[in-house]
């Protein structure tokens, strides 16, 4: 790809994720509050069982680290995905009147890629955005920005901003390996209809708006399917923060000199201190932080405590605004990108407009 190609990309890429942060970013904070495991809790009237105002509260808390991350993690995506499958289409060999790997698995491989190297950027404004998401400056004290609060709390112990890394990969790498091929296909075929209708105008307006339908259908049916994985990744990225802090109190110090009570007795036979240690195995097992456990762990957890509908919770929010997010930026980006070829006066028609 050339280097104008490119700037286009970071240039194009950067521009979208900015407008849809900031258009769809309250949606995506109610859906982190109803996937909370204290959601209950603060965010519903026990005795009415209707659901608290500060629910709705604050709802950009934590958007300006998500900015900050998005704009370079948006770039890298478009640039590792564009160049990915300019390699795979490129070097694609001849096979039985096709080629030998078919345009589904190319698209999904560039998109996986490129979903690996924007989870490494946006990991750790991602534990802060959930983190900030859940603070409650409603109470009459004095109000303290979000982010802030939230960036304190790792203070000593930065390293825990990346602890969500493989909880956000692995629900990024499925939802784009079945967004991608699915919006790709449609908007292949949202063309073909316009082509054999003879109404296709190879206009920015309508290249952006066949984008903006095909990223929405997509981006909607990976959202619904992907969901399970995006409470235990919140439930991970909210414990994230309180496990940091946890790191940040001293151990306690035993004292020399101490009678040891490792040869006492007790009436089961077991030393004293064997059975401390049983109990403290047991405690740790059940009480461990949901930081610290594997997704198959938590998950296990959740149907244990909401049953299966837990893994589903805020999936309805989250396929409506990842529709309108994936709509609006694929949408601004294939635009705003193709605009910026035409005023240097390159010429984009048909196939040249694919992502």
């Amino acid at each position: 790809m050339s280097e104008n190609k490119n700037v286009d990309i970071w240039i194009a890429g950067a521009f979208a994720a900015f407008s849809v942060d900031l258009i769809v970013y309250p949606l995506d904070t109610i859906k982190t509050r109803l996937q909370s495991p204290n959601y209950n809790t603060l965010y519903r009237n026990g005795a009415n069982n209707t659901i608290n105002r500060s629910l709705f509260r604050g709802v950009y808390q934590g958007v300006g680290s998500v900015i900050l991350a998005t704009l370079p993690s948006s770039g890298a995506f478009f640039n590792t995905y564009e160049g990915v499958k300019y390699v795979l289409e490129n070097n694609n060999p001849r096979y039985n009147n096709g080629t030998l790997l078919p345009q589904p698995l190319i698209h999904s491989a560039a998109s996986g890629t490129a979903e690996l190297v924007s989870c490494a950027i946006l990991t750790p404004a991602e534990v802060i955005k959930q983190n900030a998401q859940m603070v409650d400056n409603g109470n009459g004290g004095p109000r303290t920005n979000a982010t802030i609060q939230t960036m304190k709390r790792f203070k000593s112990n930065p390293l825990a901003l990346w602890r969500g890394y493989t909880a956000l990969a692995g629900r990024n790498l499925p939802s784009t390996a079945l967004h991608f091929p699915i919006f790709e296909r449609i908007k292949e075929s949202i063309r073909r209809y316009r082509d054999e209708k003879g109404i296709r105008t190879h206009t920015i307006l309508e290249g952006g708006t066949i984008t903006a339908i095909s990223a929405g259908i997509g981006g909607s049916v990976s959202a619904v399917v992907t969901t399970p994985v995006d409470v235990v990744k919140t439930r991970i990225m909210l414990a994230a923060a309180e496990s940091a802090a946890e790191d940040q109190k001293p151990k306690p110090r035993v004292e020399a000199g101490k009678p040891a009570a490792e040869n006492l007795v007790d009436a089961t036979g077991k030393t004293v201190q064997a059975a401390k240690e049983s109990v403290k195995e047991n405690v740790k097992n059940v009480t461990k932080p949901p930081s610290k456990q594997t997704t198959m762990q938590i998950g296990r957890e959740i149907i244990a405590n909401e049953g299966v509908k837990g893994l589903f919770r805020g999936g309805a929010l989250r396929a409506v605004w990842t529709m309108l997010g994936a709509g609006l930026y694929l949408g601004v980006y294939e635009s705003g990108r193709v605009y910026l070829a035409q005023r240097r006066g390159e010429t984009h028609v048909g196939d040249d407009m694919d992502l």
